[in-house]
């Protein structure tokens, strides 16, 4: 029997500014001024960015129901979506996306017919230690869900994937990677997404399951796990603790505000053509030095705080992606300002210790 659970609303979200810049900023395409999905489900809606696509879909599209399934591991938090947890369009299933009855059974229950699938193990230093839980929840339980929609006849399937299938830049290249670029993981963590972008795409070659994919940069933005570098960062210096900058300071990520990510996902979802993969970017490139030193900076604390640890094995030196596709097919481009949504995101942790407190001894940052 599949259960649903329901959580009191109430708390902290994000700030109002910057949320309505990037749900305003989405404006619906001509003849699309409702999404015309009625029942969409979201892997993965009490995690990071999950959670936040369950936020942004039940505030545009009052008339969409959304059904959140998460499984609830470490980094699911039923507390980021406690504040939609009464809308009469939401239900919550607590179930493994790897489970094909379950996956089933809720489909047909609800009467789904669009997927966005987020659920993933995504921690790089978690997978160098646990790489087989990469491998069955991110391209095995992919291609259970994958089988269970097409055999449930699912009308959309879309699938969140990330940069790093791609590989690594050098420092100094002045490439990007293209949606054709070819798949070069180097860890447990990219592999594992690889796969299932991989796995994804056999769908719709092979069954014409109506999928599509997005690669995105590095997301920032409130309700993230505190095993993530900003959160991390955010947190040690709320603390007085060295924050640990790995030796490699220098190597880069691109980074966009995780409401402008959301924005792009409802364009594809809307207007993306099947079968085709979309790059989501920012083209705003930092060092984890300068991620540092702006975290010191917004709460006024000494750059001494910082202290050098060891790389982990596979650290990539960079991702950068291109993104003209999206932006001139869809036309997509992030609203939320790094400055803006940086500073807001430093001021929700500081504001905020009753979420992330509780959540310390579960992240591998914090255990000694």
């Amino acid at each position: 029997m599949i259960k649903s659970r329901a959580y009191r609303p109430g708390g902290e979200v994000a700030n109002a500014a910057v949320c309505k810049t990037a749900i305003q900023g989405c404006k619906s395409p001509p003849g699309l001024s409702n999404m015309n999905m009625k029942t969409i489900l979201v892997t993965g809606g009490c995690g990071f960015i999950g959670s936040h696509f369950v936020r942004y879909l039940l505030k545009k599209y009052p008339r969409v129901r959304v059904v959140n399934v998460d499984l609830l591991t470490y980094a699911g938090n039923p507390e980021n979506v406690k504040d939609v947890a009464k809308n009469p369009g939401y239900r919550f299933y607590k179930a493994d996306i790897g489970d094909y009855e379950a996956m089933s059974a809720i489909f047909k229950k609800e009467g789904v017919d669009t997927i966005v699938n987020f659920a993933a193990e995504s921690d790089n230093n978690r997978a160098v230690r646990s790489p087989i839980d990469f491998a069955r929840t991110n391209a095995l339980g992919t291609a259970v869900l994958l089988e269970a929609a097409r055999q449930c006849q699912i009308k959309r399937f879309h699938h969140i994937s990330t940069c790093e299938v791609f590989g690594q830049l050098s420092l100094n290249s002045r490439a990007s990677f293209l949606e054709a670029s070819p798949l070069r993981p180097r860890t447990p963590y990219n592999a594992s997404k690889a796969a299932a972008d991989l796995i994804v795409k056999s769908y719709y070659h092979t069954f014409g399951l109506p999928v599509t994919i997005s690669n995105c940069c590095n997301n920032y933005g409130t309700h993230q796990f505190p095993e993530k570098v900003i959160p991390v960062f955010v947190i040690k210096a709320l603390k007085n603790q060295p924050l640990p900058v790995f030796k490699s300071s220098g190597n880069k990520r691109e980074w966009l505000h995780v409401l402008d990510h959301c924005r792009a996902i409802d364009l594809i979802l809307q207007k993306g053509k099947i079968g085709e993969t979309y790059n989501i970017g920012s083209g705003l490139e930092k060092t984890i030095n300068q991620i540092a030193d702006r975290i010191l900076k917004i709460l006024k604390k000494p750059k001494t705080l910082k202290k050098i640890v060891p790389d982990r094995p596979g650290h990539d030196t960079r991702y950068l992606l291109n993104c003209q596709k999206i932006r001139k097919e869809l036309g997509w481009k992030p609203q939320i300002k790094w400055e803006d949504g940086f500073r807001e995101t430093v001021g929700w942790y500081k504001n905020n210790p009753g979420w992330w407190e509780p959540l310390l001894a579960k992240s591998n940052s914090w255990k000694k």
